[in-house]
């Protein structure tokens, strides 16, 4: 859509955050009438000074146009709030980025995802441990979220690859520039079997800044993080203290007490993060043990308007299936066969006794031809 330059342009900018984003499409509706608006109009929105000149500077240096080329150029696409596309997982988090840029594909069943990170100074035992658990989730159907850096990010997204799982690697820099350097042959991989995903614009460097920002990307987009080796100063500790904000679980490798590399998994553990032992421990406290046939179903299986029908009675609360047969006026073995499959999709969960309630993610809307 042609307002997704404005989209860019705004990204840009510095000083426009997800905040502001909000702001400025509240006040005037779309980011094309922001973007043309005068100072006055803009204040209004709530830019203060120095965003207004920010935004001043960014008018006149900045070509929309030769943006979108750019990214074109880069066999990318931009994701937006606006966009059907935008991973709903991320975009319920606080703060989502308003702008994705993309390389690669991120599917439906991506949001059967688990976060590995850790240490870029990983050990032999770390980087085995991250292979182990990545390698057992992807074989599982999960999809693997790291950051692409040295050690256990990087060991985490090989091991989803050579399963022959997918991966998504966010970036702490425009998705033109692979840092670190080497692993340019393994980006490739991972954009041929997932996506590549940075909230920064082309031609940003990874500078420092950069990368704790971008952890929430990683703990947004996944179920739960897995820490697999990390000091008690690791940015790795960071993705861990956002899936907590974001109500994602937390689980940690135990490592070697003697170990500096291994004293901040260790604390997490003993502040009561959820040890990891074996990849079941994650599968079953994530509830992905069905995942295999969860993604086949979802395949195979259209949705129709008995799931549009019986969603409607369907919410956090539990209610019976005989009731849920009631409110729809639908036959009870029809019912009873539609939530079967509902379930194996991952949209509603039984909870004993034959009570139904909503998937942990929420209400999914689905367009009935």
């Amino acid at each position: 859509m042609a307002e997704v330059k404005y989209w860019v342009g705004f990204n840009i900018v510095r000083g426009i955050g997800p905040m502001r984003f909000r702001a400025l499409l509240d006040h005037f509706g779309d980011l094309e009438k922001a973007w043309h608006a005068d100072a006055r109009e803009l204040k209004k929105a709530g830019l203060d000074q120095r965003a207004l000149e920010n935004l001043t500077t960014g008018r006149s240096t900045i070509s929309l146009d030769g943006e979108m080329e750019k990214i074109e150029r880069q066999g990318a696409k931009v994701l937006t709030w606006d966009d059907p596309a935008y991973p709903p997982r991320l975009l319920n988090i606080y703060n989502p980025p308003p702008v994705l840029y993309v390389k690669g594909e991120i599917l439906s069943e991506d949001q059967w995802a688990v976060a590995v990170v850790g240490t870029r100074r990983a050990t032999v035992y770390g980087k085995e441990a991250a292979r182990w658990i990545a390698g057992d989730l992807a074989r599982n159907r999960v999809t693997i979220v790291s950051g692409l850096a040295r050690g256990i990010d990087s060991e985490a997204h090989r091991a989803a690859l050579d399963a022959g799982g997918r991966t998504i690697a966010v970036l702490g820099s425009g998705i033109d520039i692979i840092y670190p350097p080497e692993s340019r042959r393994l980006a490739q991989a991972v954009v041929e079997r997932g996506a590549l995903v940075s909230e920064y614009a082309i031609g940003t460097p990874p500078e420092a800044g950069n990368f704790p920002p971008r952890n929430r990307i990683i703990s947004g987009l996944s179920l739960g993080v897995v820490i697999v080796e990390a000091g008690e100063r690791s940015g790795a500790l960071i993705t861990g203290d956002f899936a907590l904000e974001q109500g994602r679980e937390v689980f940690a490798v135990p490592g070697n007490i003697f170990r500096r590399k291994s004293m901040g998994t260790n604390k997490l553990i003993q502040q009561g993060a959820k040890p990891v032992l074996s990849v079941e421990d994650v599968l079953e406290e994530l509830n992905l043990t069905m995942v295999s046939k969860q993604a086949e179903v979802r395949a195979v299986v259209p949705e129709n308007e008995t799931e549009a029908t019986l969603l409607e009675y369907i919410t956090a609360e539990p209610i019976h299936v005989d009731e849920i047969g009631e409110k729809s006026g639908l036959p009870i073995a029809q019912v009873s066969s539609t939530l079967a499959l509902m379930e194996l999709k991952g949209m509603v969960r039984q909870v004993g006794g034959m009570n139904y309630v909503l998937a942990r993610e929420g209400r999914v809307e689905y367009v009935v031809d």
